[in-house]
């Protein structure tokens, strides 16, 4: 892979691939990683709670860390170990950590941040925004994540092999660049893991999707004044409605791709009678849209504003408990309009 930084008048500067172990030792690759978690893999965020975490057998885990679910992160720098010896240390390292119990890891994370106050449930909730209905059982899985600046074939093929067999492995390559006037760069790419979780996309549909009829029905007086006028919107404007087994989302349509605006759930599911936003997560605006950063700012603000909403998780949820007034209604519907509007507007991320 090549870099250039685009100078003033337009001319082309390259940037210099400068192997880790020339100017960089491995333990400053462990540094940047643990101050920029989100670095680490591009489909999730990683909360660290520990570093050279000493195993049963011996061993030291470069860092540990919980995604979001709660599931465990193993993050392990190849080194120079044999691409035999990196593979068969990971694994190791991950079978002592899926015997750890909520109580170790909160012991590892206070040690981590030298806290004996720390909560590791609520370091958790704060640090991923969970809303206050999002439940977390810690260590369910694990996930084992291997960085280097070089990933070998056989690492790969190995890793790949056990992604096929349901075990989370995904593998990071880390490339540092750096140019005559000192500006440093480092680059990453996800060369095995993602392409493993593919097939968990697929459901298996055996629970019947419910019909606007009988959505209407589910829902109380309160959620019908303002789910009967997102569903009019929807029809007005030829915007899809995709239903659920208990709810459905309002879409914007761009090119073939739908595009979701907002997520609303009947009062008999676990989010009850709520109007949910997709600004930021569930494969909305953020993730699926070129809509810049300030405008999906405004778009919160404008949420924020008719106060009928409150942060959930990454992004906003109304509960519909109370009788919503006509001007209510009408600013629900008027904040769908702009979702719409600045998608049409900004089409697809490319």
């Amino acid at each position: 892979m090549r870099v250039f930084g685009v100078q003033n008048d337009g001319r082309f500067s390259e940037y210099l691939q400068t192997p880790f172990q020339v100017e960089h030792e491995e333990s400053i690759l462990e540094d940047w990683l643990e101050s920029n978690p989100d670095g680490i893999v591009e489909d999730s965020r990683i909360l660290i709670i520990g570093r050279q975490i000493v195993t049963n057998l011996g061993g030291f885990i470069d860092l540990l860390g919980v995604d979001r679910e709660g599931d465990v992160v193993v993050i392990e720098l190849k080194r120079d170990r044999t691409p035999r010896d990196t593979i068969a240390q990971s694994l190791e390292y991950a079978s002592f950590a899926e015997r750890l119990d909520t109580a170790q890891l909160e012991e590892i994370l206070r040690s981590y941040l030298n806290d004996e106050s720390l909560s590791l449930a609520e370091h958790h909730r704060e640090y991923f925004k969970l809303g206050a209905d999002e439940a977390i059982a810690f260590n369910k899985d694990q996930r084992i994540v291997i960085v280097g600046q070089r990933v070998t074939p056989e690492i790969r093929q190995t890793a790949a092999f056990l992604c096929s067999k349901g075990l989370r492995v995904t593998c990071v390559e880390f490339t540092f660049f750096r140019a005559d006037g000192g500006t440093r760069l480092l680059s990453q790419e996800i060369v095995v893991g993602t392409e493993s979780e593919k097939p968990k996309q697929v459901s298996s549909g055996s629970l019947p999707v419910v019909t606007e009829d009988a959505f209407l029905a589910s829902v109380d007086e309160n959620g019908k004044a303002v789910f009967a006028r997102i569903l009019e919107l929807a029809k007005s404007r030829a915007m899809p409605i995709h239903w659920g087994t208990k709810g459905f989302s309002l879409n914007v349509d761009i090119d073939g791709t739908h595009v979701a605006v907002c997520f609303v759930y009947p009062p008999d599911s676990v989010y009850k009678q709520t109007l949910r936003t997709t600004l930021r997560d569930r494969g909305g605006v953020e993730k699926k849209s070129a809509v810049p950063e300030d405008e999906i700012r405004a778009l919160w603000k404008q949420a924020d504003a008719t106060g009928l909403f409150v942060p959930a998780g990454r992004d906003l949820k109304c509960q519909i408990s109370r009788p919503l007034t006509e001007p209510e209604i009408d600013s629900l519907v008027q904040w769908c309009e702009s979702v719409e509007k600045t998608l049409k507007q900004h089409g697809l991320k490319q």
